[in-house]
């Protein structure tokens, strides 16, 4: 049966190929494979995102992400959700966002993917909401749910096939892709490559949030030079070619990382992975074997030399094992299926087996 999926996407970030966060990649491979079997993708993502099926655009305007602004935001995402749900027969919405508590429609079968750590969302959506269905990204993240709370289980994300056929001869250089804000701990990165002299080549976004323009400027600028670059947003091709060529790559995030998109699509390119020992990394990085987990700046700096003990060929069939795409595509679609078929409560649905 082929299905309508209504996916809404975190309003403040484009979606697409070359998307920055990792929410906004995977709806946006979602989209493709939907596309790709025969449904119907509907995507609701702010302007200037690409979509594989029918974008239904949200404006927002420019300046700084505040409270008034998102306010302002979610007003006009609910109204658009509304306006969807009136026109075409939805047979699922499935929504991204950190924020979506505050647009979750109330007369519609909805998934949301859980992408960020479970107690950054409020607590009252645990505990059995009318039509919405929750689910993980990881079993580390599922297993800090809070007690009683009703979960799907968890899918890990995959990565693009095209990484895993990505060939290029290694480089110097170490890379750090993410959000440029204060959890993620680029500066530590800097720190740990400037003490070794180490080149490093930091792919990412400085969104406009106060505290964020605030990190970038006083924290991460003042460790960037002629060896040490912040190139910005970076393109898929671009990315992946930074990725394969790298020596390693750094994921010095200060919080419990809930799958880590960069360390899987690292992996898939034949990298090792430095990280620290946070949420779900452990899971991902083999220690010796796909990277190294460590504990400060000063063993990220041993770590780094370390790498070049690592069988690229390693790093990919590890990835290739665990994070097949096929696995993902074929979790989604059965979920979305379920899900659409089904109008009972969501208690009903928490074992649903994959």
């Amino acid at each position: 049966m082929a299905l309508t999926v209504l996916s809404v996407a975190y309003p403040f970030a484009a979606v697409g190929r070359d998307a920055v966060g990792g929410a906004e990649q995977v709806l946006s491979a979602l989209d493709q494979i939907l596309v790709r079997h025969g449904h119907r993708s509907l995507v609701i993502a702010c302007e200037g995102s690409s979509v594989a099926g029918e974008l239904i655009p949200l404006r927002v305007q420019d300046g700084p992400i505040d409270d008034p602004l998102r306010d302002v935001v979610w007003a006009e995402m609910r109204e658009l959700i509304a306006s969807v749900l009136a026109k075409h027969r939805v047979d699922l919405v499935h929504l991204h966002g950190i924020d979506f508590p505050a647009y979750v429609p109330e007369d519609a079968p909805t998934l949301a993917t859980l992408h960020l750590p479970l107690d950054w969302y409020p607590e009252w959506i645990y505990r059995g909401y009318p039509n919405l269905w929750l689910h993980c990204v990881s079993e580390a993240q599922h297993h800090t749910a809070p007690e009683g709370a009703a979960l799907l289980p968890p899918i890990e994300n995959g990565v693009p096939r095209e990484l895993f056929e990505t060939n290029e001869g290694k480089s110097d250089h170490a890379i750090a892709l993410s959000r440029i804000c204060p959890e993620k701990g680029i500066h530590l990165a800097l720190q740990a490559c400037r003490r070794i002299d180490q080149p490093l080549v930091i792919g990412g976004q400085v969104f406009p949030y106060e505290a964020h323009q605030r990190y970038f400027r006083e924290e991460v600028a003042p460790l960037l030079d002629e060896r040490r670059r912040f190139l910005g947003p970076l393109g898929f091709d671009q990315k992946r070619q930074l990725l394969a060529s790298a020596r390693c790559v750094l994921i010095p995030s200060l919080v419990a990382e809930t799958c880590s998109l960069t360390a899987i699509e690292a992996l898939a390119c034949g990298t090792p992975v430095v990280a620290f020992p946070n949420g779900a990394l452990p899971e991902v990085v083999e220690h010796g074997r796909t990277g190294f987990i460590v504990n400060d700046v000063h063993e990220m700096a041993d770590a780094i030399s370390a790498c070049s003990d690592i069988d690229p060929e390693v790093c990919r069939s590890a990835a290739a094992d665990r994070f097949s795409p096929d696995r993902m595509e074929q979790n989604y679609l059965e979920l979305y299926h379920r899900i659409a078929d089904a109008r009972a409560a969501p208690a009903k649905m928490t074992a649903i087996p994959y």
